[in-house]
């Protein structure tokens, strides 16, 4: 399914007022988990409070042990840190990569802010190498920006 295609289901989605944030997130990831070939693994963390460290909100594939992670370390953290979008295209040559599953072998990770302030991200693990264009980024920037507005 093209990202265009699953726009307005994500709106929809978003929209549904007998949902909880944090079961509306779910959905959404894994509405991609199970709608883009790559995406298998989905995620939203959000920063903790007011520790410098992020806490898994949803997410769609396999559970992971990482639902905390401190800002700066692995993919997330860095990211946390840095305010960019951060694409992997092979996770083995990243000397600060977490290693969530074996099977992972790309990840791509895109900051979500809500007045300029970065509070969270999405981040999505693939066990296809390299699979991630600039499409998936600018696809990927405008769900946290509709997810943004439900926060």
């Amino acid at each position: 399914m093209t990202f265009d295609k699953l726009k307005p289901q994500i709106e929809v989605l978003l929209k549904k007022e007998d949902l909880e944030v944090k079961d509306k997130l779910t959905q959404v990831c894994e509405l991609l988990e199970q709608n883009i070939p790559y995406y298998d693994w989905v995620g939203f963390y959000f920063k903790n409070g007011n520790k410098e460290e992020l806490k898994l909100k949803s997410f769609a594939g396999e559970p992971t042990d990482h639902e905390i992670i401190p800002f700066g370390r692995g993919i997330c953290g860095q990211v946390a840190v840095s305010n960019k979008n951060f694409v992997v295209p092979d996770v083995k040559a990243q000397n600060n990569y977490i290693a969530c599953s074996i099977h992972v072998k790309a990840e791509i990770v895109i900051p979500l802010f809500v007045d300029g302030e970065n509070i969270g991200q999405i981040d999505i693990d693939s066990h296809t190498a390299d699979p991630f264009s600039h499409e998936d980024e600018v696809f990927l920037q405008w769900v946290n920006e509709k997810v943004a507005e439900i926060l």
